[in-house]
């Protein structure tokens, strides 16, 4: 299916990277075969894609590369897993525009994904949403959880209370997007997307940002393993 309101069948992850803040865990794979709730990363984001409409992902990847290989190549998805090397660290958005050149519709859209999101939320109506604003690019926000604890206190000094990790008035890149194919020729060859390519399509107004309400969290760190492990087995049992 074609055309202007058809689905998005497409994506990247980006897998690369070494990771250091998950050791041991990355020691012997990749960030995004790290184990969460006894299912690696990427086989929640692939199940994720899939079950959106999503029929082709571009894997791409460097650090441990073999693991995440063989991995994939037993994998039943049912997508379409094209899994591309990276001879050399491109940055994020150099491995973003490596990705892309994967991608097999040289026209239309695609999502891609940071290899170390864990997140459920409706990807028809952040495409809805991109196409509506007419961008070229769309990020998903997630609202800033802080790990600190907040204290409550008066004026003159009193405290009145606490509260443990709020939810912050502030949205943060939550590592997933929807781009326009002509934005791929924006990234850049090697370096970082967040500090070139998007303040340029910010100041031309070709940037836009979808806040997501499902659920999100980014594993970047041992705690985040434990903390997101115990998270997902209460969410889907909610379900």
């Amino acid at each position: 299916m074609s055309g202007p309101n058809a689905p998005v069948g497409q994506a990247v992850i980006l897998a690369g990277g070494q990771a250091t803040r998950l050791r041991p865990y990355t020691d012997t794979r990749p960030k995004a075969m790290v184990e969460v709730a006894d299912r690696p990363i990427i086989d929640y984001q692939l199940e994720w894609l899939a079950g959106h409409g999503v029929e082709h992902v571009v894997v791409s990847c460097g650090y441990k590369a073999e693991v995440l290989r063989e991995h994939l190549d037993a994998h039943p998805s049912g997508l379409d897993i094209t899994l591309l090397v990276e001879d050399e660290p491109l940055g994020r958005g150099g491995a973003l525009r490596y990705a892309a050149s994967g991608l097999r519709e040289s026209a239309a859209p695609y999502f891609a994904l940071n290899g170390d999101v864990l997140t459920w939320f409706d990807l028809e109506e952040f495409t809805a949403f991109h196409r509506e604003k007419g961008g070229l690019a769309t990020l998903a926000l997630a609202q800033y959880q802080t790990s600190w604890g907040i204290v409550d206190v008066t004026d003159d000094g009193a405290i009145e209370g606490f509260t443990q990790s709020p939810m912050l008035p502030f949205w943060i890149n939550a590592g997933v997007y929807v781009f326009e194919r002509a934005a791929t020729d924006l990234l850049p060859a090697k370096g970082d997307h967040e500090s070139s390519t998007f303040p340029d399509l910010a100041a031309e107004g070709r940037l836009f940002g979808y806040r997501i309400t499902g659920f999100w969290r980014g594993v970047d760190t041992v705690k985040d393993v434990k903390e997101a492990g115990e998270q997902i087995p209460a969410l889907r049992g909610a379900r």
